[in-house]
């Protein structure tokens, strides 16, 4: 695959401002990230939480796979050792996570990312049988997490309503130090999806070599049935256990959102290709903060909390009684920030102003060291992706 594919920036871009859909509610509860977990007030702001919550993260991951596919195949046609400097990729994005955490935001997903991505650096180039028997069992473990939580949950013996989180935002050095006390409780959702994030990883991978982001008959007939499994019976399902209560919040998070994930995939690469003629102010913003989605999932984060938090403008403090009108304001606010801002950084620069200070970390060593290690590998290897 030559280039950049355009529907995968795109769908990046979506994927960054809907985990914001998400991560907005957690900014935007006067009881910070204790409340949030409480779950919503009534029906209504449910449905409104349903819209971002736990698909775009979802989406993300299947992103993150994606371009690691990418990265193998690339290092494969030029006959590189695999996975090679890629660990130090995974290196950098913990240490990237483990400060975005410290000193941004307490739900970082980029720290568990880089530790699926290690997993799944060896798989990736694997038969299919080897892939799908690591995505099956991952799958496997995950439904069986879900469903123990769900039915401690039901029984009452489990609670995911936050009590006895207490996160200081009086200062930032406060809130810094709270996330740190609170590292086991904060942390916990990370280690929990681990065999979902590696199930969305490998899937991602497979879908990229099924032509799934192609415009093609091939990428078509994917995408439809993508849009089948996912909005047709994934959403359905997301409304009904989104309604059905706090204790089947498992299944509606982790269970019916990933889902959907599958079908937003297909159904926005779809449209991508059928509007590709036609990219207005609005998608090219959104390929913009897709282009440059490591920084602005740090931005979307550091600008919430500035706003938001008393250490910052605390417009919770002044606007929160609001309730959902002020947190979908802050949504569109930030959104727009994002995208305004991204837009201009690309039309100026290559990569975003993070990615340029990982790309030189990644670089750096290399120039010490000396460049990847060529193997003698088959030309029929180097032309495609892994044998299956």
């Amino acid at each position: 695959m030559g280039g950049r594919i355009t529907a995968l920036d795109v769908l990046r871009g979506v994927a960054i401002l809907g985990t914001l859909g998400t991560n907005i509610w957690i900014f935007t509860d006067p009881a910070g990230p204790a409340g949030f977990l409480a779950g919503a007030s009534g029906a209504g702001e449910a449905l409104l939480r349903m819209v971002s919550n736990g698909k775009f993260l979802a989406l993300l991951s299947i992103m993150f796979g994606i371009g690691l596919a990418l990265q193998h195949d690339s290092a494969v046609r030029r006959g590189q050792r695999w996975p090679g400097w890629y660990l130090w990729r995974s290196a950098l994005l913990l240490f990237e996570g483990m400060l975005h955490f410290t000193l941004i935001f307490e739900f970082d997903v980029l720290m568990f990312y880089a530790l699926v991505s290690v997993l799944v650096a060896f798989l990736v180039g694997r038969g299919s049988r080897v892939v799908w028997a690591w995505l099956a069992g991952a799958a496997v473990v995950h439904v069986a997490f879900v469903a123990l939580l769900t039915v401690g949950l039901l029984a009452g013996a489990a609670s995911i309503d936050g009590g006895g989180l207490v996160i200081d935002t009086s200062s930032w050095l406060a809130h810094a130090r709270s996330r740190l006390d609170n590292v086991v409780a904060l942390r916990a959702e990370a280690v929990f999806v681990l065999p979902l994030s590696t199930v969305l990883f490998l899937a991602g991978a497979r879908l990229l070599r099924a032509g799934a982001l192609e415009d093609s008959e091939r990428g078509r007939r994917v995408q439809r049935r993508l849009m089948a499994w996912g909005l047709g019976l994934g959403l359905p399902l997301n409304v009904l256990t989104t309604l059905a209560g706090g204790a089947w919040f498992a299944v509606d998070r982790y269970l019916c959102a990933p889902l959907v994930a599958f079908g937003l995939l297909g159904g926005i690469t779809a449209l991508v290709h059928r509007m590709r003629e036609s990219a207005g102010p609005l998608r090219r913003g959104v390929t913009a903060v897709g282009r440059s989605a490591l920084t602005c999932y740090i931005a979307q984060n550091l600008i919430a909390s500035v706003l938001c938090y008393r250490w910052g403008f605390d417009l919770v403090g002044r606007f929160g009684h609001l309730g959902v009108l002020f947190t979908v304001a802050m949504w569109l606010v930030v959104s727009s920030l994002l995208v305004v801002g991204a837009s201009w950084w690309m039309n100026r620069f290559r990569r975003g102003p993070v990615e340029a200070v990982w790309h030189w970390a990644y670089v750096a060593p290399q120039r010490w060291i000396g460049p990847p290690a060529v193997l003698d590998v088959p030309s029929s290897r180097r032309a495609g992706s892994a044998a299956d």
